[in-house]
């Protein structure tokens, strides 16, 4: 038994009514449950119900054992003063208000159906990664959907708060703020971290005074990443370290430079490479010198992987790392990769914009692009296409991507509309 459970049982009153009573044999009536408090306090607000000849108007607290309530030290808490009933798995100790007055219990024990509990802990014990797998085809498609509509807002919800996190700390410099998270998902999972540290270490007004030289974009980005310390017989190398030396004196930034140790290059592919990432982070903020601007005109998926779609400078057609040149030709920033930076990066910066402009037409722009943008390709949403959940779109793995990380994860099944189908049958 949970809580968890228990509170869902109080929430939609599913167990036998048939002659409440208290503990102490005082009949119950219940009008009205209350309301779910998800902060601190009673679990339940504004309850209506009657016991024994009283009619109460108060908070509800539940826990597995009545002697929880000691535990807790409710008894010593004013907020808990104006509870009128205690509702309890098992009732295992008499319990009293802060004033030494008696509270009711109601023991719910004996009021459960055996199949009912039996299909919840089926769910929450399940080994699988996603508990509910295999009675996915039992559910229909409505409730699939819905909990889908459900999920994919608090995932944009909490990229944009972390959006604003950041915002904060950029002085409400949307550029800036655009650039570091681009920056990041230019290093993708495996060198996000350094690329963030770079984007951090030299600031996008830097970039910006020499956004019509492509040439001191890589030698500004390469040198502050650390990639400019050798003695090597590279003409381009040798060009990019002496504009780098040049720049680096002028903005003062020969302290704050990465460590080339700090990239990784294993088991990449050779597209990959960070070497790569920094020439078409380099090439997209030349051809695109205000990009937070650029994105807000932007009303398209179409539009914006024309954006990304940019072209490296030619040497970095011709080599992954410097000095070694390629066997084939290099190629441009790939679509998955695009999607991707479209994703994460371009739709939450959307939603955080619109939120707060409290303008919704952004907020709706970035749920028709998701529409439009290919469904993402992982280990999360093979695992739904194996479970038979239909995923068109990078809205529906954005949510599933959602689903599974706070719902399924977290066995949280009691709020999902899916898990909650197949929990209470016997009351649809």
């Amino acid at each position: 038994m949970s809580e968890a459970f228990l509170h869902y049982l109080w929430q939609f009153q599913y167990f036998d009514k048939h002659e409440l009573q208290t503990t102490s044999g005082e009949p119950i009536h219940i009008f009205n449950p209350g309301t779910r408090n998800m902060n601190a306090g009673p679990d339940f607000h504004n309850a209506r119900m009657r016991i024994g000849n009283m009619e109460w108007i108060g908070s509800t607290e539940i826990h597995i054992q009545s002697s929880g309530w000691m535990e807790h030290k409710h008894d010593r808490d004013p907020a808990y003063d104006n509870v009128v009933l205690h509702v309890v798995w098992k009732n295992d100790a008499p319990v009293r208000r802060n004033d030494g007055s008696i509270l009711p219990t109601l023991e719910l024990i004996n009021r459960i159906d055996e199949k009912f509990f039996l299909d919840y802990q089926r769910l929450v014990n399940s080994p699988e990664t996603i508990p509910c797998s295999r009675f996915l085809p039992s559910v229909s498609e409505i409730k699939k959907l819905s909990m889908m509509d459900k999920v994919l807002p608090d995932r944009l919800q909490l990229k944009a708060q972390r959006i604003f996190d950041s915002l904060h700390k950029n002085y409400n410099d949307w550029e800036e703020t655009c650039y570091q998270l681009l920056a990041r998902s230019f290093g993708y999972k495996i060198n996000a971290d350094p690329f963030q540290q770079l984007a951090r270490l030299l600031p996008y007004k830097v970039l910006r005074k020499h956004a019509d030289r492509l040439l001191h974009l890589e030698a500004l980005l390469f040198g502050q990443a650390g990639f400019l310390e050798d003695d090597i017989r590279d003409e381009y190398y040798n060009l990019l370290k002496r504009e780098y030396n040049l720049l680096r004196q002028k903005y003062n930034l020969s302290d704050r430079r990465l460590n080339k140790s700090q990239w990784k290059f294993l088991r990449l592919r050779p597209a990959n490479f960070p070497t790569i990432r920094l020439a078409e982070f380099a090439a997209l903020l030349f051809y695109n010198p205000s990009m937070f601007s650029t994105i807000l005109e932007k009303e398209t998926f179409a539009e914006l992987y024309s954006t990304f779609s940019i072209k490296q400078s030619e040497y970095w057609f011709q080599h992954y790392t410097f000095v070694k040149p390629a066997k084939e030709p290099v190629s441009t920033i790939g679509r998955s990769n695009i999607s991707t930076i479209i994703i994460n990066v371009v739709v939450p910066l959307l939603v955080a914009y619109g939120k707060s402009r409290d303008e919704q037409r952004f907020i709706d722009r970035a749920i028709t692009i998701l529409h439009e943008t290919p469904a993402e390709s992982n280990a999360i949403t093979k695992l739904w296409k194996e479970s038979g959940f239909k995923c068109k779109d990078a809205f529906d793995s954005q949510a599933l991507i959602e689903l599974q990380n706070n719902y399924c994860a977290k066995k949280r099944c009691l709020d999902c509309n899916i898990g909650v189908s197949l929990i209470n049958q016997r009351y649809q």
